[in-house]
Protein backbone atom coordinates (compact mmCIF):
# COMPACT_ATOMS: atom_id res chain seq x y z
CA UNK A 1 0.00 0.00 0.00
CA UNK A 2 1.65 3.43 -1.37
CA UNK A 3 2.12 5.91 1.23
CA UNK A 4 0.23 9.49 -0.24
CA UNK A 5 2.60 12.62 -0.42
CA UNK A 6 0.09 14.92 1.47
CA UNK A 7 -0.77 12.37 4.19
CA UNK A 8 0.27 11.76 7.83
CA UNK A 9 4.32 10.32 7.52
CA UNK A 10 4.32 6.40 8.05
CA UNK A 11 6.72 7.18 11.34
CA UNK A 12 7.46 9.52 13.77
CA UNK A 13 10.55 10.41 11.61
CA UNK A 14 8.76 12.04 8.66
CA UNK A 15 8.17 15.42 8.04
CA UNK A 16 4.37 16.26 8.57
CA UNK A 17 2.20 18.71 5.97
CA UNK A 18 1.36 21.27 6.63
CA UNK A 19 -2.06 21.35 4.92
CA UNK A 20 -5.24 22.11 6.86
CA UNK A 21 -6.62 25.40 6.36
CA UNK A 22 -8.88 27.26 9.14
CA UNK A 23 -12.11 25.91 6.85
CA UNK A 24 -11.10 22.17 7.83
CA UNK A 25 -10.03 22.33 11.18
CA UNK A 26 -13.03 24.53 12.10
CA UNK A 27 -15.27 21.70 10.30
CA UNK A 28 -13.33 18.86 12.44
CA UNK A 29 -13.92 20.97 15.46
CA UNK A 30 -17.09 21.11 14.48
CA UNK A 31 -18.10 18.01 14.07
CA UNK A 32 -16.47 16.42 16.65
CA UNK A 33 -18.29 19.19 18.60
CA UNK A 34 -21.82 17.58 17.78
CA UNK A 35 -21.65 14.60 19.80
CA UNK A 36 -24.60 11.86 20.51
CA UNK A 37 -22.63 11.81 23.83
CA UNK A 38 -22.98 15.23 23.98
CA UNK A 39 -27.59 14.82 23.19
CA UNK A 40 -27.35 11.77 25.62
CA UNK A 41 -25.77 13.54 28.33
CA UNK A 42 -27.68 16.23 29.07
CA UNK A 43 -29.02 14.96 31.96
CA UNK A 44 -25.74 16.11 33.62
CA UNK A 45 -25.82 19.00 32.46
CA UNK A 46 -29.19 19.93 33.32
CA UNK A 47 -28.63 18.22 37.08
CA UNK A 48 -25.19 17.58 37.44
CA UNK A 49 -25.55 17.01 41.74
CA UNK A 50 -28.71 14.69 41.36
CA UNK A 51 -30.46 16.72 43.53
CA UNK A 52 -30.71 20.54 42.17
CA UNK A 53 -32.09 21.14 38.48
CA UNK A 54 -30.52 24.04 36.80
CA UNK A 55 -33.22 26.44 34.93
CA UNK A 56 -33.19 26.49 31.73
CA UNK A 57 -30.98 29.80 31.47
CA UNK A 58 -28.82 28.59 33.96
CA UNK A 59 -27.93 25.15 31.79
CA UNK A 60 -27.57 27.51 28.68
CA UNK A 61 -25.47 29.80 30.36
CA UNK A 62 -23.29 26.91 31.74
CA UNK A 63 -22.94 25.48 28.15
CA UNK A 64 -21.31 28.55 26.78
CA UNK A 65 -19.23 29.44 29.89
CA UNK A 66 -17.74 25.76 29.89
CA UNK A 67 -17.43 25.79 26.06
CA UNK A 68 -15.42 28.90 26.16
CA UNK A 69 -13.17 27.82 29.18
CA UNK A 70 -12.68 24.42 27.68
CA UNK A 71 -11.96 25.05 24.15
CA UNK A 72 -9.94 28.07 24.91
CA UNK A 73 -7.69 25.72 26.19
CA UNK A 74 -7.75 22.76 23.52
CA UNK A 75 -6.90 26.28 20.89
CA UNK A 76 -3.88 26.98 23.08
CA UNK A 77 -2.62 23.52 23.37
CA UNK A 78 -3.15 23.30 19.59
CA UNK A 79 -0.68 26.03 19.12
CA UNK A 80 2.37 24.40 20.14
CA UNK A 81 1.84 21.09 17.79
CA UNK A 82 1.42 23.80 14.77
CA UNK A 83 4.79 25.49 15.43
CA UNK A 84 6.21 22.39 16.31
CA UNK A 85 5.09 19.56 13.87
CA UNK A 86 4.59 17.24 16.74
CA UNK A 87 1.83 15.46 18.05
CA UNK A 88 0.46 15.93 21.58
CA UNK A 89 2.37 13.41 23.70
CA UNK A 90 5.90 13.75 21.72
CA UNK A 91 5.27 17.60 22.99
CA UNK A 92 5.28 16.45 26.66
CA UNK A 93 8.78 16.19 25.77
CA UNK A 94 9.80 19.14 26.21
CA UNK A 95 7.97 19.49 29.60
CA UNK A 96 8.29 16.40 31.33
CA UNK A 97 11.31 14.82 29.29
CA UNK A 98 11.10 11.75 26.43
CA UNK A 99 11.15 9.25 29.76
CA UNK A 100 8.62 10.90 31.87
CA UNK A 101 6.53 11.80 29.23
CA UNK A 102 5.91 7.83 28.78
CA UNK A 103 3.86 8.51 32.18
CA UNK A 104 0.95 10.81 30.41
CA UNK A 105 1.32 9.15 27.08
CA UNK A 106 0.05 5.80 28.85
CA UNK A 107 -2.61 7.84 30.53
CA UNK A 108 -3.79 8.97 27.41
CA UNK A 109 -3.77 6.12 25.49
CA UNK A 110 -5.61 4.42 28.30
CA UNK A 111 -8.38 7.61 27.79
CA UNK A 112 -8.58 7.53 24.50
CA UNK A 113 -9.12 3.73 24.41
CA UNK A 114 -12.25 4.64 26.84
CA UNK A 115 -13.66 7.12 24.52
CA UNK A 116 -12.94 5.14 21.37
CA UNK A 117 -14.77 2.45 22.95
CA UNK A 118 -17.81 4.95 24.44
CA UNK A 119 -17.77 6.23 21.00
CA UNK A 120 -18.34 2.71 19.23
CA UNK A 121 -21.32 1.70 21.63
CA UNK A 122 -23.19 4.73 21.68
CA UNK A 123 -23.02 4.48 17.44
CA UNK A 124 -24.72 0.80 18.19
CA UNK A 125 -26.84 2.23 20.18
CA UNK A 126 -28.10 5.35 18.36
CA UNK A 127 -28.52 3.13 15.10
CA UNK A 128 -30.54 0.60 17.09
CA UNK A 129 -33.02 3.01 17.96
CA UNK A 130 -33.57 3.33 14.08
CA UNK A 131 -33.13 -0.29 12.80
CA UNK A 132 -34.14 -2.22 15.98
CA UNK A 133 -33.58 -5.23 14.85
CA UNK A 134 -30.19 -5.72 14.01
CA UNK A 135 -28.32 -6.90 16.59
CA UNK A 136 -25.90 -4.14 18.47
CA UNK A 137 -22.34 -6.52 17.90
CA UNK A 138 -23.25 -5.54 14.25
CA UNK A 139 -23.13 -2.06 14.67
CA UNK A 140 -20.29 -1.83 16.71
CA UNK A 141 -18.07 -4.01 14.25
CA UNK A 142 -19.09 -1.97 11.42
CA UNK A 143 -18.64 1.22 13.05
CA UNK A 144 -14.93 0.08 14.22
CA UNK A 145 -14.05 -1.17 10.81
CA UNK A 146 -15.26 2.09 9.09
CA UNK A 147 -13.60 3.82 12.35
CA UNK A 148 -10.51 1.95 11.32
CA UNK A 149 -9.94 2.73 7.43
CA UNK A 150 -10.60 6.43 8.34
CA UNK A 151 -7.30 6.23 10.52
CA UNK A 152 -5.45 4.79 7.47
CA UNK A 153 -6.39 8.30 5.85
CA UNK A 154 -6.44 10.89 8.32
CA UNK A 155 -5.92 14.00 5.94
CA UNK A 156 -8.18 12.75 3.46
CA UNK A 157 -10.81 11.98 6.13
CA UNK A 158 -10.30 15.25 7.70
CA UNK A 159 -10.81 17.10 4.09
CA UNK A 160 -13.84 14.75 3.73
CA UNK A 161 -15.41 15.96 6.50
CA UNK A 162 -15.57 19.42 5.47
CA UNK A 163 -16.47 18.88 1.87
CA UNK A 164 -19.66 16.68 2.29
CA UNK A 165 -20.11 15.17 5.91
CA UNK A 166 -20.77 18.87 7.26
CA UNK A 167 -23.47 20.59 5.16
CA UNK A 168 -25.39 17.34 6.05
CA UNK A 169 -24.72 17.97 10.03
CA UNK A 170 -25.85 21.44 9.56
CA UNK A 171 -29.20 20.75 7.99
CA UNK A 172 -29.85 17.92 10.58
CA UNK A 173 -29.11 20.37 13.48
CA UNK A 174 -31.02 23.35 12.28
CA UNK A 175 -34.16 20.64 11.87
CA UNK A 176 -33.73 18.89 14.80
CA UNK A 177 -34.15 22.51 16.71
CA UNK A 178 -36.90 23.86 14.33
CA UNK A 179 -38.93 20.40 15.82
CA UNK A 180 -37.68 20.52 19.51
CA UNK A 181 -38.46 24.27 19.61
CA UNK A 182 -42.17 23.46 18.26
CA UNK A 183 -42.83 20.72 20.46
CA UNK A 184 -40.82 20.60 23.68
CA UNK A 185 -43.17 21.42 26.49
CA UNK A 186 -42.21 24.64 28.34
CA UNK A 187 -38.76 23.90 30.62
CA UNK A 188 -40.47 25.29 34.78
CA UNK A 189 -38.40 25.31 38.28
CA UNK A 190 -34.66 25.32 38.35
CA UNK A 191 -32.06 27.20 39.61
CA UNK A 192 -28.24 28.82 39.42
CA UNK A 193 -27.41 26.56 42.37
CA UNK A 194 -25.85 23.72 40.51
CA UNK A 195 -24.05 26.08 38.07
CA UNK A 196 -20.23 25.45 39.18
CA UNK A 197 -20.49 21.75 38.38
CA UNK A 198 -22.49 22.08 35.37
CA UNK A 199 -19.71 23.99 34.43
CA UNK A 200 -16.76 21.46 35.32
CA UNK A 201 -18.66 18.69 33.50
CA UNK A 202 -18.97 21.08 29.83
CA UNK A 203 -15.32 22.28 30.60
CA UNK A 204 -14.08 18.64 30.94
CA UNK A 205 -16.20 17.38 27.53
CA UNK A 206 -14.15 20.14 25.87
CA UNK A 207 -10.86 19.57 27.86
CA UNK A 208 -10.91 15.79 26.59
CA UNK A 209 -9.61 16.95 23.43
CA UNK A 210 -6.49 18.77 24.97
CA UNK A 211 -4.22 15.55 25.11
CA UNK A 212 -5.01 14.85 21.44
CA UNK A 213 -5.50 19.18 19.78
CA UNK A 214 -1.72 18.74 18.34
CA UNK A 215 -2.09 15.65 16.69
CA UNK A 216 -4.39 17.62 13.96
CA UNK A 217 -2.52 21.00 14.35
CA UNK A 218 0.45 20.20 13.59
CA UNK A 219 -0.94 19.82 9.98
CA UNK A 220 -2.61 23.19 10.05
CA UNK A 221 -1.12 26.12 8.09
CA UNK A 222 -1.16 28.45 10.52
CA UNK A 223 -1.01 28.83 14.14
CA UNK A 224 -4.11 31.03 14.01
CA UNK A 225 -5.89 28.74 11.77
CA UNK A 226 -5.35 25.89 14.51
CA UNK A 227 -6.61 27.82 16.94
CA UNK A 228 -9.54 29.67 15.42
CA UNK A 229 -10.82 25.97 14.16
CA UNK A 230 -10.70 24.62 17.53
CA UNK A 231 -12.02 27.68 19.44
CA UNK A 232 -14.97 28.35 17.19
CA UNK A 233 -16.38 25.23 15.67
CA UNK A 234 -15.43 23.37 18.63
CA UNK A 235 -17.60 25.76 20.71
CA UNK A 236 -20.67 26.74 18.23
CA UNK A 237 -21.13 23.14 17.86
CA UNK A 238 -21.02 21.60 21.49
CA UNK A 239 -23.25 24.89 23.07
CA UNK A 240 -26.24 23.88 19.99
CA UNK A 241 -25.56 19.95 20.44
CA UNK A 242 -25.89 20.63 24.53
CA UNK A 243 -28.87 22.90 23.87
CA UNK A 244 -30.30 20.25 21.60
CA UNK A 245 -29.76 17.55 24.45
CA UNK A 246 -31.90 19.60 26.72
CA UNK A 247 -34.71 20.03 24.80
CA UNK A 248 -34.48 16.48 23.79
CA UNK A 249 -34.37 15.27 27.38
CA UNK A 250 -37.78 17.67 28.07
CA UNK A 251 -40.01 15.60 25.27
CA UNK A 252 -38.45 12.40 26.42
CA UNK A 253 -38.63 13.15 30.25
CA UNK A 254 -35.90 13.06 32.53
CA UNK A 255 -36.67 10.67 34.34
CA UNK A 256 -36.66 7.84 31.41
CA UNK A 257 -33.48 9.59 30.44
CA UNK A 258 -32.14 8.94 33.98
CA UNK A 259 -33.55 5.42 33.66
CA UNK A 260 -32.12 5.02 30.30
CA UNK A 261 -29.48 7.60 28.88
CA UNK A 262 -30.37 6.32 25.16
CA UNK A 263 -34.23 7.30 25.55
CA UNK A 264 -32.70 11.05 24.74
CA UNK A 265 -32.77 9.42 21.15
CA UNK A 266 -36.20 8.76 20.90
CA UNK A 267 -37.53 12.64 19.75
CA UNK A 268 -34.83 12.70 17.22
CA UNK A 269 -36.14 9.43 15.58
CA UNK A 270 -39.95 10.25 16.22
CA UNK A 271 -39.52 13.71 14.93
CA UNK A 272 -40.97 14.10 10.92
CA UNK A 273 -38.01 12.39 9.07
CA UNK A 274 -36.34 12.02 11.68
CA UNK A 275 -34.87 8.65 10.89
CA UNK A 276 -32.74 9.83 7.82
CA UNK A 277 -31.35 13.32 9.54
CA UNK A 278 -31.07 11.28 13.19
CA UNK A 279 -29.08 9.13 10.96
CA UNK A 280 -26.82 11.48 9.50
CA UNK A 281 -25.66 12.12 12.85
CA UNK A 282 -24.98 8.66 14.03
CA UNK A 283 -23.12 8.00 10.67
CA UNK A 284 -20.97 11.67 11.27
CA UNK A 285 -19.97 10.31 15.00
CA UNK A 286 -17.60 8.07 13.62
CA UNK A 287 -15.30 11.19 13.23
CA UNK A 288 -15.53 11.01 16.91
CA UNK A 289 -13.95 7.04 17.26
CA UNK A 290 -11.65 7.92 14.26
CA UNK A 291 -10.28 10.80 15.87
CA UNK A 292 -9.63 8.84 19.34
CA UNK A 293 -8.33 5.72 17.09
CA UNK A 294 -5.83 8.13 15.52
CA UNK A 295 -4.72 9.99 18.59
CA UNK A 296 -4.38 6.78 20.24
CA UNK A 297 -2.04 5.74 17.69
CA UNK A 298 -0.07 9.06 16.98
CA UNK A 299 0.69 8.53 21.23
CA UNK A 300 1.86 5.29 20.69
CA UNK A 301 4.58 6.81 18.26
CA UNK A 302 6.11 8.43 21.32
CA UNK A 303 7.12 5.31 22.61
CA UNK A 304 7.60 3.72 19.18
CA UNK A 305 8.75 5.89 16.77
CA UNK A 306 9.59 3.89 13.85
CA UNK A 307 6.69 1.57 13.69
CA UNK A 308 3.96 2.00 10.44
CA UNK A 309 1.37 3.89 12.27
CA UNK A 310 -0.91 2.19 9.90
CA UNK A 311 -0.10 -1.37 11.89
CA UNK A 312 -0.97 0.52 15.10
CA UNK A 313 -3.99 1.53 13.62
CA UNK A 314 -5.10 -1.73 12.98
CA UNK A 315 -4.54 -2.92 16.42
CA UNK A 316 -6.07 -0.32 18.10
CA UNK A 317 -9.17 -0.06 16.15
CA UNK A 318 -9.47 -4.07 16.82
CA UNK A 319 -9.19 -3.51 20.38
CA UNK A 320 -11.23 -0.78 20.65
CA UNK A 321 -13.98 -3.09 18.90
CA UNK A 322 -13.10 -5.86 21.25
CA UNK A 323 -13.73 -3.06 24.59
CA UNK A 324 -16.93 -1.77 22.83
CA UNK A 325 -18.42 -5.37 22.31
CA UNK A 326 -17.66 -6.46 26.11
CA UNK A 327 -17.80 -3.99 28.23
CA UNK A 328 -21.15 -1.96 29.17
CA UNK A 329 -20.75 1.66 28.85
CA UNK A 330 -24.03 3.21 30.98
CA UNK A 331 -22.32 6.39 32.36
CA UNK A 332 -19.32 8.50 31.97
CA UNK A 333 -19.59 11.36 34.10
CA UNK A 334 -17.24 9.90 36.55
CA UNK A 335 -14.51 9.67 33.57
CA UNK A 336 -14.65 13.08 32.37
CA UNK A 337 -14.16 14.28 35.71
CA UNK A 338 -11.04 11.80 36.14
CA UNK A 339 -9.87 12.85 32.59
CA UNK A 340 -10.30 16.65 33.73
CA UNK A 341 -8.24 16.00 36.96
CA UNK A 342 -5.36 14.46 35.32
CA UNK A 343 -5.39 16.54 31.46
CA UNK A 344 -6.40 20.00 32.97
CA UNK A 345 -3.49 20.60 35.20
CA UNK A 346 -1.37 19.23 32.90
CA UNK A 347 -2.09 21.75 30.38
CA UNK A 348 -1.69 24.73 33.14
CA UNK A 349 1.85 23.76 33.48
CA UNK A 350 2.24 23.38 29.77
CA UNK A 351 1.09 26.78 28.87
CA UNK A 352 2.73 28.55 31.25
CA UNK A 353 6.19 26.95 30.79
CA UNK A 354 5.80 27.27 26.83
CA UNK A 355 4.04 30.43 26.60
CA UNK A 356 4.76 32.23 29.54
CA UNK A 357 8.64 31.40 30.56
CA UNK A 358 9.95 31.14 26.63
CA UNK A 359 9.55 27.81 26.20
CA UNK A 360 8.91 27.73 23.04
CA UNK A 361 12.91 28.67 22.24
CA UNK A 362 14.09 25.68 24.02
CA UNK A 363 11.44 23.26 23.57
CA UNK A 364 13.45 19.65 23.39
CA UNK A 365 10.97 16.79 21.91
CA UNK A 366 14.27 14.58 21.05
CA UNK A 367 14.36 10.86 22.17
CA UNK A 368 16.84 12.06 24.42
CA UNK A 369 15.25 15.09 25.75
CA UNK A 370 16.55 15.58 29.66
CA UNK A 371 13.92 15.04 32.29
CA UNK A 372 12.43 17.60 34.05
CA UNK A 373 11.34 16.81 37.06
CA UNK A 374 10.57 19.89 38.52
CA UNK A 375 7.62 19.51 36.34
CA UNK A 376 5.83 16.84 38.03
CA UNK A 377 5.18 19.27 41.23
CA UNK A 378 2.81 22.42 39.87
CA UNK A 379 0.44 18.74 37.85
CA UNK A 380 0.08 17.48 41.29
CA UNK A 381 -0.62 20.26 42.93
CA UNK A 382 -2.63 20.59 40.22
CA UNK A 383 -4.64 17.45 40.17
CA UNK A 384 -4.76 17.55 44.41
CA UNK A 385 -6.41 21.25 43.64
CA UNK A 386 -8.83 19.87 41.36
CA UNK A 387 -10.27 17.86 43.79
CA UNK A 388 -10.25 19.97 46.09
CA UNK A 389 -12.57 22.52 44.66
CA UNK A 390 -14.50 20.41 42.39
CA UNK A 391 -18.32 19.54 43.09
CA UNK A 392 -19.19 17.09 40.56
CA UNK A 393 -19.85 13.68 42.09
CA UNK A 394 -18.03 10.64 40.79
CA UNK A 395 -17.61 7.20 42.76
CA UNK A 396 -18.49 7.10 46.58
CA UNK A 397 -15.01 6.22 47.68
CA UNK A 398 -13.39 8.56 45.84
CA UNK A 399 -15.61 11.33 47.34
CA UNK A 400 -15.43 10.56 50.25
CA UNK A 401 -11.23 10.23 50.14
CA UNK A 402 -11.33 13.91 49.12
CA UNK A 403 -14.27 14.73 51.60
CA UNK A 404 -11.86 13.71 54.46
CA UNK A 405 -8.97 15.46 52.89
CA UNK A 406 -10.91 18.80 53.04
CA UNK A 407 -11.55 18.22 56.67
CA UNK A 408 -8.29 17.07 57.68
CA UNK A 409 -6.98 20.87 56.37
CA UNK A 410 -9.54 22.46 57.34
CA UNK A 411 -10.75 23.61 54.09
CA UNK A 412 -14.42 24.06 53.32
CA UNK A 413 -15.32 23.86 49.05
CA UNK A 414 -18.15 26.32 48.26
CA UNK A 415 -20.94 26.04 45.29
CA UNK A 416 -19.52 28.28 43.81
CA UNK A 417 -16.18 26.78 43.10
CA UNK A 418 -14.67 25.34 40.14
CA UNK A 419 -12.55 22.31 39.55
CA UNK A 420 -11.29 22.61 36.41
CA UNK A 421 -10.74 26.38 37.02
CA UNK A 422 -9.30 25.35 40.74
CA UNK A 423 -7.25 22.89 39.13
CA UNK A 424 -5.35 25.17 36.31
CA UNK A 425 -5.14 27.83 38.74
CA UNK A 426 -3.13 25.71 40.73
CA UNK A 427 -0.94 24.07 38.47
CA UNK A 428 -0.57 27.64 36.83
CA UNK A 429 0.90 29.38 39.97
CA UNK A 430 3.19 26.72 41.41
CA UNK A 431 4.86 26.46 38.02
CA UNK A 432 5.65 30.08 38.42
CA UNK A 433 6.96 30.04 41.90
CA UNK A 434 9.43 26.87 41.18
CA UNK A 435 10.50 28.85 37.49
CA UNK A 436 10.86 32.20 39.26
CA UNK A 437 14.29 31.48 41.45
CA UNK A 438 15.67 30.25 37.66
CA UNK A 439 15.00 33.49 36.26
CA UNK A 440 16.42 35.30 39.14
CA UNK A 441 19.70 33.12 38.83
CA UNK A 442 19.81 34.05 35.12
CA UNK A 443 20.53 37.81 35.28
Amino acid sequence: MAHVVDEVPLTLEGRPPKTLGVLDQGALWANLGVSLLGFSGALFLLDPLGNAPLSLAAALVAAVVGSLVGTAMVGLSAIPGTRTGKPAMVLLRGLFGARISYVPTVLNIVQMLGWGAFELWVIAKAASAIFGEVPYQVWVIAAGVLTTVLTIWPLGSVRLLRRYVTVGVIVSMLWFTWFFLSEAPAYDGGSWTAFAPAVDYVIALSVSWVPMAADFARHSRSSRAAFTGVVGGYTLAQVACLGLGVYAVAIAGAAAVGADSMAVFTPFVAAPVGALFFGILVLRETDQSFANVYSTTVSLQNLMPRVDRRLVSVAIGVLTIAIALVVDVTSYGAFLGVIGAVFVPMFAVLAIDYFVLGGSRRWNTEENAPSRWSMLVPWAFGFVAYWLTTSTPTVAAWDGFWASARAAIGFTRQMWMNGALGGALVAALVTLLIAWPRRGSRR
